[in-house]
């Protein structure tokens, strides 16, 4: 089996090396992850002609790595485009994502935009999160548990056009975690989004500057201040009771099936009915 895999946390963060590493047994490995942090991007693609700086890093038995100076999407469609070209990769696996990827956050993940270009190419496509954006985060339950999910999700991939699944892990030991369960997106928003970014901030949330933090602050200009998108995730009272954010809450692994295609069926039979 050949897959694609990639990220928005950069190729050099712990969630894809360790992603990789529950990858091997399934076979040949390419890698292609943005050159720096591109949280938040969802599907955004690099165009208007822009040049995007490519580096084929190294290759290792099993596995080929590059990276790419643009949005997660893009990764897909350069992997897809010049190096697996004509054929295509067997799966595309993204992450694994530093901070889950659960409720609405899945509009706007790079992590997971990088998934929903493997489905818009017809390809078997997982995104994979984890709940924590810790630095030196254990990743070990995710190495140990996504391999087993994996070769159960394959023989029976859901065929229909524009599917992809969106698993979030809880931020627990192995022996802790409570199961695995299928899930929907649930409803969420979040509140005061923007805070001011220095020292107070830090410690007021108990963590020191994460790796994608470092990298934007390392780039300030001296008359810019510094704001991050930390609000209040606030849950919607109308949640199911299989919402995949109050399911990892309560300490289980979610599988949550998405598609690409989300026309509103509902409402387009109410407008049919009315126009």
């Amino acid at each position: 089996m050949r897959i694609l895999v990639s990220n928005d946390d950069g190729y050099q963060a712990r969630g894809i090396r360790c992603l990789v590493e529950a990858l091997r047994p399934f076979g040949e490995l390419t890698i292609v992850a943005p050159k720096s942090a591109q949280s938040g991007m969802s599907m955004a693609v690099s165009m208007g002609y822009k040049p995007i700086a490519v580096k084929h890093l190294h290759e290792l038995p099993g596995e080929d790595w590059w990276y790419l100076d643009g949005t997660p999407a893009s990764c897909i469609k350069f992997g897809i485009d010049n190096i697996f070209w004509p054929a295509k990769p067997d799966l595309v696996v993204t992450g694994v994502n530093h901070g889950n990827n659960a409720a609405t956050a899945t509009l706007y993940s790079g992590t997971i935009g990088a998934a929903m270009e493997g489905a818009v190419n017809g390809i078997p496509s997982i995104g994979v999160s984890l709940d924590t954006f810790a630095e030196d985060a254990d990743f070990s339950a995710v190495i140990d548990l996504l391999p087993g999910i994996i070769r159960k999700l394959l023989p029976v991939f859901n065929p229909r056009k524009g599917s992809f699944y969106n698993i979030n892990f809880p931020y627990l030991p192995k022996e802790q975690i409570k199961g695995i369960i299928p899930s929907r997106v649930g409803y969420a928003h979040w509140e005061k989004e923007y805070v001011h970014y220095n020292a107070e901030f830090l410690a007021s949330r108990g963590h020191e500057q994460s790796f994608a933090a470092r990298a934007y602050a390392d780039t300030k200009l001296p008359d810019e201040e510094l704001y991050v998108m930390a609000g209040d995730f606030v849950s919607e009272p109308d949640n199911a009771p299989d919402a995949d954010h109050i399911l990892m809450s309560q300490g289980y692994i979610t599988i949550t099936p998405q598609n690409i295609y989300n026309t509103d069926f509902d409402e387009l039979k109410r407008l049919c009915d009315i126009i």
